[in-house]
């Protein structure tokens, strides 16, 4: 399970400020993660637009799974197109705009507002996944070999700080609110807003600083340009034998980020129904959870070239399968903190090492390609977790320790098939011609 890098270290070509601002795009859309789909929207939309109803959870969950299922359909003709183009930076400005936008609409939300929040969170979303897959197609344009994971870190590291940043100002707003008196109603809708005007402003450095070093390929019509697009993913779909240890991992990715998808989504959502936490119970705990999640990103992603990259991930699935063994059990918060911080650790580690993984074994000349199929692999996995939660948590009728504990064994599956898994000789097929 050894996989020590062999090459040389970042791209000579890209400077510091490049990579600087690369990493500053994680910073920039993590606090949409953090606020609307883990902290904050998620458990407002249960307990209040939904008012606590049975089927809340899955109703929840199943939008995300829509939206997800749409980024699948997507994401590899997105990255063919844009390798064929040259348009990773150009998409990448669409899909910012989107998503922003959308989340900003969000504040206009009220209790009872069912169906306008699920067209709203599943549209901000799809341009949210969108535009992760984009950005991440750039990670092996400006780092090589032994320095991937280390700019992986330091983006995942980042975007912890981001998502820390975005929560604190919105736990500020929340518990000035709170003090006056103010409903969820009247607070949730702002933290939207703040959301928005951050990940608009933190993501300028991006599009000042990153370069797009591709070349178009393509002269021809819209038409004959997604042909061809579609041409080059049935191709690499064929042909995918070739990378059949790159090919392992996406499987491997699709069940243990079933598991980190559910424990992202299902977060404040979990913390209200099976703790009794409050909305800034939650923040606060969240708060906690990226601190250790940027400490857990840029410590992995020191040592995970040293360590290898497949070693790097069995350990922290091995912690995830802890994470979700504490949680399920812990009946006082102090344990149930543990169990947080110890799944912010795994999560930074985790997702660090695997988007490194993925760079580690593509093939250079279709980067964005394979990212696309990175992203389809994670967004399969966030249809398959989080909608395996939502249904456990309705059959049982609300028990949502039992809905966890399902959870846990996606990392099973996923340290099991790691363990097959040749880094080496994964490398050497995506060197061939």
């Amino acid at each position: 399970m050894n996989s020590r890098p062999q090459a040389t270290g970042r791209n000579d070509d890209a400077s510091p400020g490049e990579v600087f601002g690369w990493a500053m795009y994680d910073f920039a859309n993590s606090g949409y993660t953090t606020v609307v789909i883990t902290a904050v929207f998620n458990a407002y939309f249960v307990s209040t637009v939904a008012g606590n109803r049975p089927w809340a959870t899955f109703a929840w969950t199943l939008t995300l799974s829509l939206s997800y299922a749409a980024i699948v359909v997507s994401a590899p003709l997105v990255g063919a197109w844009a390798d064929l183009h040259a348009a990773k930076k150009r998409l990448l400005a669409m899909t910012t705009a989107g998503c922003v936008a959308f989340t900003a609409l969000l504040a206009t939300v009220g209790p009872g507002e069912v169906a306008l929040a699920i067209v709203l969170v599943a549209t901000s979303n799809v341009f949210f996944g969108t535009g992760e897959n984009i950005v991440a197609a750039f990670l092996p344009e400006i780092a090589r070999g032994p320095a991937l994971g280390k700019v992986s870190g330091w983006g995942w590291s980042l975007g912890y700080v981001g998502g820390l940043l975005t929560l604190g100002l919105c736990l500020a707003y929340v518990t000035h609110a709170q003090a006056l008196g103010e409903p969820a109603s009247a607070f949730v809708p702002v933290t939207m807003l703040i959301t928005a005007a951050v990940f608009a402003l933190a993501s300028l450095p991006t599009f000042l600083l990153l370069r797009e070093r591709a070349r178009p390929r393509a002269t021809a019509g819209r038409g004959r340009a997604m042909r061809e697009a579609y041409a080059r993913v049935l191709h690499t779909l064929r042909h995918a034998a070739q990378y059949r240890d790159l090919r392992r991992f996406l499987l491997c990715l699709v069940f243990y980020q079933a598991g980190v998808q559910t424990v992202v989504t299902i977060a404040a959502v979990y913390a209200e129904q099976a703790m009794g936490f409050t909305t800034r119970d939650s923040i606060v705990l969240i708060l906690m959870v990226n601190l250790t999640a940027a400490a857990g990103a840029f410590a992995f992603g020191q040592v995970q070239d040293r360590l290898g990259h497949v070693r790097t991930i069995g350990l922290t699935l091995a912690g995830w399968i802890a994470t979700v063994l504490l949680a399920w059990f812990a009946e006082t918060r102090p344990l149930f903190w543990f169990a947080a911080n110890l799944a912010g650790l795994c999560l930074g580690a985790s997702q660090s090492a695997g988007r490194a993984l993925v760079g580690y074994l593509s093939p250079k000349d279709r980067l964005a390609e394979f990212f696309g199929l990175w992203g389809l692999a994670v967004k399969l996995s966030s249809i398959l977790g989080p909608i395996t939660y939502g249904i456990a948590s309705w059959v049982s009728l609300g028990n949502h320790r039992l809905a966890m504990l399902v959870t846990g064994s996606y990392f099973v599956v996923g340290l099991i098939l790691l363990a097959g898994i040749d880094p080496e000789r994964g490398r050497r097929a995506a060197e061939q011609p």
